[in-house]
């Protein structure tokens, strides 16, 4: 396979980007999905050519992070276990996020897996579409009740029934959690994603790599006419739109999936950071007691799914052994932090071990704050906004901020120049409805 790529500073399976710590690859997964065979692949490449660090990302990938000067050898390890795009330019088109319990989910509406496969196919099989950014992303809900619905999309679809009839509503530049543009069939789905890829590749200009730059010049209403004109079907609205978000973090600990007697088991990596023990552990698991397969989450965890009920709590012990967080009463679990300075040269702060030292704070005194700790202001282990951001301004200060839906970025500054401990003590005296999610 040839690896000629255009230069992007992302990093993919193909393309090892550098930081202090060494180079980073990333893992597309399809859907999340990973088998155990190959889980135990990225486990041994990241102990044989890199440092040993692997990372849950925010989108529902893997990453290894310290690599060496073997590029080529990690690669083709991770290529032998068909971890890989199809061609090599179709890598970086890999962005399309599922539901973490696609088809097995109490709560969907369709299983949105044939359609993913599709549409997967098309993105690397497709010339053209080579051409999008490598964070041009898509989003497709299948109306499951375990579902990211706060990171923003170029393109999202989400399942509803429409007097019976089974449609996918869509909208541009956001999340499902926002009013439609519009909906197609069901069956026209695979149809819609490549006329809007194709009229965005021809509407935009070479520095407009994004969705919500093309709205900037091109109203949606103008997009949804272009669109029209290249669709088999007709467009349809959407007349009433509520698409409710989780009321409790379901990818932590055991759930009852849509086969009467079976669960998932959800664990969270501390941090977004798994050894290859931990992963290789869970690959184990994934054999003896489910289907052999694992599932990443965009919530930096892992699911193991299909496992009987009874088996539930054996599998959840063995998870904690490994290191691993299953209950959301663990302070820890509730707690984002990106590379930090340890890692990346543009951090001004070691996030890592500052979220370590909250979430002991957090623990001693029974709170769960979802909080996010971003060691600068492009915000990378973080795709939604969180209910409270610590921004580092420098070693151990940070500015705090709580989310507001009417202000842009992290949301409305509360303070400034915080230490740790005085952070920690105003998070703590916040209200849990505002903080807690």
């Amino acid at each position: 396979m040839s690896t000629a790529l255009r230069p992007s500073a992302c990093p993919g399976l193909l393309r090892i980007v550098p930081a202090l710590d060494g180079g980073i690859c990333r893992i597309k997964l399809a859907g999340g999905a990973i088998s155990a065979a190959q889980a135990r692949a990225v486990a041994r490449a990241a102990e044989r050519f890199a440092g040993g660090v692997i990372e849950a990302t925010n989108r529902a990938n893997l990453q290894i992070r310290g690599i060496g000067a073997e590029h080529r050898a990690l690669i083709a390890e991770l290529l032998a276990a068909g971890l890989g795009p199809t061609t090599a330019a179709g890598d970086d088109v890999r962005n399309l996020m599922l539901s973490p319990t696609a088809g097995i989910d109490r709560q969907m509406i369709v299983d949105t897996r044939p359609l993913a496969g599709q549409i997967l196919a098309t993105l690397q099989s497709h010339p053209r579409f080579h051409e999008l950014s490598p964070k041009f992303a898509v989003q497709l809900d299948g109306g499951e009740a375990l579902a990211m619905l706060e990171h923003p999309h170029d393109l999202w679809l989400s399942a509803f029934d429409s007097a019976g009839e089974l449609r996918l509503a869509f909208g541009l530049a956001g999340c499902p959690g926002d009013l439609p543009l519009a909906s197609v069939a069901r069956e026209e789905g695979h149809a819609l994603v490549v006329a809007v890829l194709e009229l965005f590749l021809d509407l935009a200009r070479p520095e407009q790599t994004r969705m919500r730059q093309l709205l900037a010049e091109h109203p949606a209403d103008e997009l949804l006419a272009r669109l029209s004109a290249r669709l088999p079907g007709a467009l349809g609205a959407v007349d009433e739109w509520a698409r409710a978000a989780p009321a409790e973090p379901l990818h932590i600990g055991s759930y009852p999936q849509r086969e009467p007697g079976r669960v998932y088991v959800g664990a969270v990596a501390p941090l977004g950071r798994l050894d290859p023990g931990m992963l290789r552990g869970a690959a184990e698991l994934a054999e003896q007691w489910g289907d052999g397969s694992l599932r990443l989450t965009p919530w930096q965890s892992l699911l193991l799914p299909n496992l009987r009920a009874e088996d539930a709590p054996a599998v959840i012990q063995r998870l904690e052994s490994l290191g691993l967080l299953c209950a959301p009463q663990q302070a820890l679990a509730h707690l984002i932090a990106c590379t930090g300075s340890s890692g990346c040269g543009k951090a001004l702060a070691d996030t890592k071990g500052d979220a370590l030292q909250l979430a002991a704070l957090f623990q001693r005194r029974g709170r769960c704050v979802d909080v996010h700790l971003s060691g600068c202001a492009r915000s990378c282990a973080a795709a939604h906004v969180a209910p409270a951001t610590l921004l580092a301004v420098a070693p151990g200060r940070y500015d705090l901020y709580f989310r507001d839906a009417a202000q842009p970025g992290f949301g409305t500054l509360h303070a400034r120049q915080l230490s740790l401990e005085a952070a920690g003590a105003l998070l703590d005296a916040r209200p849990r409805s505002n903080t807690d999610d």
